[in-house]
């Protein structure tokens, strides 16, 4: 599913003294099948932006088009869009409320409207796609489980609804690097197996440099920069006026060329860097 924002702006409590601009005229085009990563810090507008491309709000001006649809315009039902759409929402294991994993997961199947059989198939494949056995975990109580597969869960319910567009806000924050780690490796691999638009939010430039396609840049409300990695991670210094950074790697590599060394600098990853320095000890 192609995703289309054009001219999208849109202003919290308008017309009120509390009145704040949210977005600011955002143009934006992801395509079908690839992993995005949405980045900025805090209040630069990606959760506002986010929660547009399912309906959740609506825009001030402007248009979100989903394979050549406005989902604004009074024609489309925002419920089929949210069918297609999946939004897991920061910390979503305090969306938990279920007796069992089992039953928790087939809330959202069950309300499509599947008979049992199949809500039973999209809660054992979802189960399987995020690493919970079903078997092992199915009566065990969602308030039972560690941090890290409380998230699964979470991420497995929305998965269960078979959307073709999944959008992450912060899916590893709180999480220790264990848990991080894991999470984002059944994302990639999720992406990877089901060719699945994926929208990754995240202030971790790490993570973001190991499992995306593209990165979008948001600042004040506005899509400032984008790109590949490489091309993203090159921008040192827009990166640092708009509150943000590159991988630590890539500073190291900086600093090491400052010291003498002549290093590829479009290096943002610890295995690119590991691949060249091996080279280097080699000489």
């Amino acid at each position: 599913m192609s995703i289309e924002i054009k001219n999208l702006s849109y202003v919290y409590m308008q017309n009120t003294p509390f009145e704040k601009k949210a977005l600011n005229n955002v143009n934006i085009t992801f395509n079908d099948g690839e992993f995005i990563a949405l980045i900025g810090h805090t209040g630069s507008g990606k959760s506002t932006l986010i929660q547009h491309i399912n309906g959740l709000l609506k825009p001030t001006e402007g248009q979100v088009i989903i394979d050549n649809v406005d989902i604004f315009s009074k024609e489309v039902k925002l419920t089929e869009i949210r069918k297609e759409v999946g939004l897991v929402f920061q910390y979503p294991e305090y969306q938990l409320f279920e007796e069992t994993i089992e039953k928790d997961i087939a809330f959202g199947p069950k309300n499509l409207g599947l008979n049992d059989e199949d809500v039973l198939q999209r809660v054992k494949k979802s189960m399987q796609i995020v690493g919970l056995d079903y078997d092992t975990y199915k009566e065990v109580s969602p308030f039972e489980l560690s941090g890290g597969q409380k998230r699964r869960v979470a991420i497995a319910g929305v998965v269960a609804m078979e959307p073709k567009v999944l959008i992450l806000d912060e899916p590893t924050a709180g999480l220790d690097p264990h848990g991080r780690d894991e999470i984002l490796g059944r994302i990639k691999d999720l992406h990877n197996e089901y060719n699945m638009t994926i929208i990754l939010v995240s202030h971790s430039m790490e993570d973001v440099a190991k499992i995306a396609d593209k990165i979008f840049v948001m600042s004040n409300g506005e899509c400032c920069l984008n790109g590949t990695p490489r091309e993203v991670f090159k921008e040192v210094e827009i990166l640092e006026q708009v509150g943000l950074g590159v991988p630590q790697v890539t500073y190291l590599i900086r600093e090491l060329n400052k010291k003498g060394f002549d290093l590829p600098e479009d290096i943002y990853t610890i295995d690119q860097a590991k691949e060249v320095l091996s080279k280097l000890l080699l000489k």
